[in-house]
C-alpha cells in the first residue's frame, strides 16, 4: 500500500502541533528583557541615592528584597523556559557545552511543578516580608490577605510535594512487582 492512514496523519499533526507553544516561551524571553529593564531601572533608581546620602537601613533592606524578588522571577521564568521547551517542544542540543546548566534535561514536568511552587512560595515570604518591614503604611486587612494567601501556597506545595511521593512510590511498587512476576515465571519453568 505505501500510503499513510488517516490515524497516522492525524497523529503527526497533533505531534507537530507542540510547536504551536514555541511563541509562548518567546513572550517569556520577552517578559525577561521586560524584567531585566526593571531590575536595572530599579538599581540605577536607588544606587542614585547613595550618592546623595538619602538611603535609610530599612530602605535599603526593602530594595534588597526587591532585587531578590525580581531575580527569583527571573530564575523562574528561565527554568520555565528551558524545562517547558525540552519536555513539550524539542531537546536543546547542548551536548558538549560547558555553560549548560547541570539540571538542564533532568526536571521533568513533576519537578517543574515542585520547582514552580517552591519558587512562588519563595516570593510570597519576600512580599511579606517587605509588608511586615513596612508596617504602619501596611493596610491590615490586605496584610491579612497576604497572609493567609502565604498560606494557601504552603498547603498547595505541601500536596504537590506529597502527590509526588505518592505517585513515585506507587511507581517504585509496579516495578518491585514486576520483577517478582518474572522471577517467579523464572522458578515456574525452570529457569
Amino acid at each position: 500500500m505505501g500510503g499513510k492512514s488517516f490515524e497516522e496523519i492525524f497523529e503527526q499533526t497533533l505531534f507537530r502541533m507542540r510547536w504551536l507553544m514555541a511563541p509562548f516561551y518567546v513572550g517569556l524571553v520577552v517578559a525577561m528583557v521586560v524584567l531585566l529593564i526593571t531590575f536595572g531601572k530599579e538599581v540605577a533608581d536607588e544606587t542614585s541615592k547613595v550618592i546623595t546620602l538619602e538611603l535609610e537601613e530599612n530602605t535599603v533592606v526593602l530594595w534588597l528584597l526587591t532585587l531578590i524578588d525580581m531575580t527569583l522571577a527571573g530564575n523562574l521564568t528561565l527554568m520555565v523556559i528551558f524545562a517547558g521547551y525540552e519536555n513539550f517542544v524539542s531537546k536543546l542540543d547542548l551536548e558538549g557545552n560547558p555553560d549548560k546548566p547541570v539540571w538542564m534535561g533532568k526536571v521533568d514536568f513533576s519537578n517543574m511543578k515542585l520547582k514552580l511552587i517552591a519558587s512562588i512560595i519563595a516570593i510570597s515570604v519576600i512580599h511579606l516580608l517587605k509588608s511586615f518591614m513596612s508596617i504602619e503604611q501596611v493596610d491590615k486587612p490586605n496584610l491579612e490577605w497576604l497572609m493567609m494567601l502565604h498560606g494557601v501556597f504552603l498547603v498547595s506545595g505541601i500536596i504537590l510535594a506529597a502527590m509526588d511521593y505518592l505517585g513515585e512510590q506507587g511507581a517504585e511498587n509496579e516495578e518491585i512487582e514486576e520483577v517478582e512476576h518474572h522471577e517467579d515465571e523464572h522458578a515456574l519453568h525452570g529457569v
